[in-house]
C-alpha cells in the first residue's frame, strides 16, 4: 500500500503544478511471478499495474512514472533469501548497477525500467507464448522445488 499512500499525498500537489515523478519500486516478479511466493509475487503484480494505472491515468496531465522491477541484487537481503538464493544468484548484480539503469530510465522516460537484460527477455518470451512460459515455469518449480 505505500505505492498508493505516496501517490494520494504527491499527485493532487504534481496536478496543480503540472509535472511530477512517480519512481514506483516493484520486482521482476511483478513481471514474472516468483515461485513459491505468492504474496510476494501477487503484491509485486499489483506494485506494477498500479505504476501503469497512474501512467495511463495521469500521463496527459504532466505526471511521469516509471517502474522500477530488478532481479536479484546482490545486497545482505539477497543472501537472507536462502530458498531463492541459487536461483537469483546467477542473474544477481550490484545495487551500483540498479542505481546506474534508474538514471538512464528515468533520463529516457521509459516505463519500465528493467536492470537484469534477462528480465526483458523473459518478459518478452512470456508475453510471445503464455502457454509456453506457465509449462516452463512449472518445469523449473519442478526441478528447483522437488515435491
Amino acid at each position: 500500500m505505500s505505492h498508493v499512500h505516496a501517490a494520494r499525498r504527491l499527485i493532487p500537489g504534481w496536478i496543480a503544478r503540472g509535472e511530477g515523478y512517480f519512481l514506483s519500486t516493484a520486482s521482476a516478479a511483478g513481471l514474472l511471478t516468483n515461485l513459491k511466493a505468492a504474496q510476494y509475487s501477487v503484491t509485486k503484480h499489483a506494485a506494477v499495474a498500479f505504476a501503469e494505472w497512474l501512467s495511463i491515468t495521469y500521463g496527459d496531465q504532466g505526471i511521469k512514472v516509471s517502474c522500477l522491477c530488478p532481479m536479484g541484487v546482490k545486497t545482505p537481503f539477497l543472501d537472507t533469501a536462502t530458498e531463492f538464493h541459487d536461483l537469483l544468484d546467477p542473474y544477481a548484480i550490484e545495487p551500483e548497477q540498479v542505481a546506474e539503469a534508474v538514471v538512464t530510465g528515468l533520463a529516457a522516460e521509459r516505463f519500465l525500467i528493467l536492470p537484469h537484460p534477462d528480465v526483458e527477455r523473459f518478459f518478452q518470451n512470456k508475453a510471445n507464448d503464455y502457454e509456453h512460459w506457465i509449462a516452463g515455469m512449472r518445469k523449473l518449480q519442478r526441478s528447483v522445488f522437488p515435491t
